[in-house]
């Protein structure tokens, strides 16, 4: 400590500037090189400024030597900072005290160690050392601080040339949160170079193996959710349903559907919709209602079924799935010019059978079969004569069926379109029903084409003709549905799978029991909550049909198919891959004609794109 006060009292003022003195400007060393007004200083490189006094600390009075000459000098100072004891000393001092003298040299080198703020602080006037305590708790912050820099060097060496390692899936987070549109930010992509975007997120996370390229993130973009709902089934109330079981009622679905939520019969000339009567187990506002209003509908993606109610509930109503179903069964009869009449809802208890379109399709010549047709055929000319447009593009089903990606096109056959006509038969009349009792029900509405001239059967044409329409929509009051062709139309027959449905199941139940309905207040917030996520759950499934579809392009190197030239724009062609179903874009190297087929292969399937690029086969 006698060491300490006497270089204390040899202490140098550092008040004083004089040319030629060592200065410090900010975090550098400064020469000064005149004195006026101001204090003309020289940095490194040679460049001068004019700064005032107090911009600047004096580090030695000088004569300090060119700035290039101050090499910054090593020394072990635990022992400097364990002679100063928390005493106070000036830089004069400490430089001395550590390396045996003062000069512009040592100031400079003295000055870098406090700078650094490890054993000492202070300013140039005044200097202390640290608290051990604190000493030892920094070491350990920069000694993290220094392997997290070196984790960082060598995971973006790896994702440079792109690799990743298992301890890198932390850090990758943050790109996997902007491949899902849940962040637009990351400091990874920017250290990269790339653009901040979904589509480039994607592509990084499948190029270094972080996603397999199969993953299909476009639902989690959409912030769906993807698990199965976990809530109790009550059982079926006891109550009176009408006894129907005497008619042959048949379930027609696709192959493979697991959600049969409607069957037909007739009874003379008497048309029935027997749909599962879901609302005798979810009523207004239980927590079966409420976890089915805030996923909306069922999504139908090619890997995964996500439903909005329980599995449960399907086993119990799922018309056909017990050999007695209970059911909301709408009656009605088509009279001779295709219109409604004689509506009747009733619960009621059905016996169904499952098929298949095909298998009904082979069975259309049976009595039961053709009769049921001809009351749909009827139904389906008033339409027409009502303005309904047909737009016949190509549709497939997309699945994936332990791991392998299988399309199978969707023909237009005669059962379908007679179940079509049945259930929208069925909506009409749950409508026309609803309006003459006063029952509050949403009703879909869609207006008119801006062009109403029908197109011609093509491809081209039935391409072009579609962008006259606007989206449909859902509200309290009745409009008519340009597309369908119908005055009035709710969406009935599918309460299992869509909540809208449901909740005009709820209202008619409600109506059938002498029960108050939701009020129009009510039932508009179910419509503004259902319709929002609809929406983004029919982009989910439109974007991930293609996804997979892209997926089965580049498994399939070989793969060669026809396509027709549905649009033209300068050199660029719009292409429709009816076996697809899939629209691509083609820059022509020589002239073609919009309704041309070609024949493609695919060049490349740019998944994170949602593109295939494909090439014409000479």
């Amino acid at each position: 400590m006698a060491h300490i006060l006497s270089l204390q009292q040899r202490f140098f003022p550092l008040a004083e500037f004089s040319v030629g003195s060592l200065a410090l400007y900010k975090v550098r060393p400064a020469r000064v090189v005149a004195i006026s007004d101001k204090i003309e200083i020289e940095l490194k490189g040679g460049k001068s400024k004019r700064v005032r006094d107090k911009d600047v600390r004096l580090l030695h009075p000088g004569p300090c030597p060119a700035l290039s000459d101050l090499k910054a000098r090593q020394a072990d100072i635990e022992e400097s900072w364990e002679l100063l004891d928390g005493e106070q000393v000036g830089l004069a001092d400490l430089a001395e005290l550590i390396f045996g003298e003062y000069t512009p040299a040592t100031a400079w080198s003295t000055w870098q160690y406090v700078a650094d703020g490890l054993y000492f602080e202070g300013t140039p006037e005044r200097i202390v050392a640290r608290p051990a305590e604190r000493i030892a708790a920094d070491r350990e912050a920069r000694e993290r601080k220094q392997l997290a820099k070196q984790a960082w060097d060598e995971m973006m060496a790896r994702l440079k040339t792109g690799r990743m390692a298992d301890a890198d899936r932390k850090a990758l987070a943050e790109v996997e949160r902007v491949a899902l549109n849940a962040a637009t930010s990351s400091r990874i992509m920017e250290a990269l170079g790339q653009s901040v975007s979904a589509e480039q997120a994607h592509a990084l996370l499948i190029r270094i193996g972080y996603w397999p390229l199969e993953f299909n993130p476009h639902p989690l973009r959409f912030g769906l959710e993807m698990s199965e709902p976990d809530l109790p089934v009550p059982d079926l109330p006891d109550e009176s349903r009408r006894d129907l079981t005497h008619l042959d009622a048949w379930a027609i679905d696709d192959e493979g559907n697991t959600d049969p939520d409607d069957a037909i019969s007739i009874d003379g000339d008497r048309l029935w919709v027997h749909v599962a009567d879901v609302a005798a187990l979810v009523p207004p506002d239980s927590e079966l209602d409420r976890e089915a209003r805030a996923r909306a509908a069922n999504q139908y993606l090619p890997e995964i079924t996500v439903h909005m109610l329980p599995e449960a509930i399907t086993e119990q109503l799922g018309i056909g799935l017990r050999e007695v179903s209970p059911a909301l069964s709408i009656g009605f009869h088509i009279d001779e010019d295709g219109s409604l009449s004689d509506i009747e809802i009733t619960p009621s208890r059905v016996r169904a059978s499952r098929i298949s379109y095909q298998q009904a399709d082979r069975r259309l010549e049976e009595d039961v079969f053709a009769a049921i047709r001809r009351l749909t055929d009827r139904y389906r000319e008033r339409r027409k004569r009502q303005g309904a447009a047909r737009i016949d593009l190509p549709e497939v089903s997309v699945r994936v069926v332990d791991g392998e990606v299988v399309v199978k096109p969707l023909p237009r056959i005669a059962s379908r379109d007679m179940v079509t006509d049945a259930m929208l038969a069925a909506g009409e009349a749950a409508a026309r029903f609803a309006l003459a009792h006063d029952i509050p029900v949403a009703f879909a509405t869609q207006p008119p084409p801006t062009s109403e001239v029908l197109p011609e059967n093509n491809l081209p044409a039935m391409y072009a003709f579609r962008r006259n329409f606007k989206p449909s929509r859902s509200q309290t009051q009745p409009e008519p549905h340009a597309g369908l062709g119908l005055e009035v139309y709710s969406r009935t027959t599918s309460p299992l799978r869509r909540y809208l449905d449901l909740v005009t199941h709820q209202q008619l139940r409600a109506f059938l029991k002498g029960e108050t309905p939701l009020n129009l207040a009510q039932l508009t917030e179910r419509i503004g909550a259902a319709e929002a996520v609809s929406g983004l759950i029919r982009k989910a499934e439109r974007l991930s049909n293609t996804h997979w579809k892209l997926i089965k392009l580049h498994r399939d190197p070989a793969w060669r198919g026809d396509a027709v030239v549905v649009e033209l724009n300068d050199k660029r062609a719009t292409l429709l891959v009816p076996t697809l179903a899939l629209e691509a874009r083609l820059r022509t190297q020589k002239p073609v004609s919009t309704g041309e087929e070609l024949t493609v292969k695919c060049r490349e399937a740019d998944i994170p794109g949602l593109a295939a690029r494909l090439q014409i086969v000479s």
